[in-house]
């Protein structure tokens, strides 16, 4: 049996230089499971903005360990093969975190935001914390939380990758652990736009009333795949 490993990391910012400040997971194994977490410093300060969302400061890191150094890394890297699965709510941002630690993946994925995507779409919004409660997640939570010794806390790593497994198990009632893996492989055809002035719009209708704005939201940067994907068929 392959190991499920729920991971999620808090970062000190969303730009390129910046690194994982708390790594955390859940793995099971059979009838096992083994929980860690740890608060990880690096050269990179936490931005203000991060510290609004996952509430870690520059001074809770003062005495921590480099990522590498952490129970969470060695795991990872003790279980990197293609046999076991690593899950996550977006799960390429944290794979391309690690990255920035020297850490290259082998597991297979299931990337959870793109199985609701494609499994779920009326839920319309999908940030974790809204799946929370739009899915009843928040009915099981505490008892897992005592299970597992967790601590909820929105934002922090243990608590997410909680969530993460909670929500993994919900998004088994609508497919097979291997057309999760499948889903979590390609883009997802997606029929409205999810942030912008056109929030909530038909991707369709936004090509034919304003062409303009398509260019400019196909010309970003970071343009999420599953969005260019979805503009790429309708046109």
């Amino acid at each position: 049996m392959p190991k499920l490993i729920f991971l999620d990391v808090e970062t000190t910012g969303l730009q390129a230089v910046d690194r994982i400040c708390e790594i955390a997971l859940i793995s099971l194994d059979d009838e096992k499971v083994y929980v860690t977490s740890s608060l990880c410093k690096s050269s990179k300060k936490v931005d203000t903005a991060a510290m609004s969302v996952h509430h870690i400061t520059n001074e809770m890191l003062k005495d921590a360990s480099s990522c590498i150094q952490s129970s969470a890394y060695t795991y990872l890297q003790d279980n990197n093969t293609d046999e076991n699965i690593l899950i996550g709510h977006n799960i390429n941002f944290e794979i391309k975190m690690l990255e920035k630690e020297e850490f290259i993946s082998q597991f297979q994925i299931i990337d959870t935001l793109k199985c609701v995507k494609s499994l779920i779409p009326e839920c319309e919004i999908f940030q974790l914390q809204y799946l929370r409660y739009e899915l009843l997640l928040y009915k099981d939570e505490k008892s897992m939380a005592e299970a597992l010794d967790i601590k909820l806390n929105a934002h922090r790593a243990l608590s997410d990758a909680l969530h993460t497994r909670l929500l993994y198990e919900v998004l088994l009632q609508y497919a097979t652990l291997s057309q999760l893996i499948e889903i979590s492989a390609a883009p997802v055809l997606m029929q409205k736009f999810l942030f912008g002035k056109y929030s909530g719009r038909y991707i369709e209708e936004v090509i034919d009333m304003d062409p303009s704005y398509i260019q400019w939201v196909l010309n970003l940067e970071d343009i999420d795949e599953d969005l260019a994907y979805s503009i790429n068929y309708y046109l």
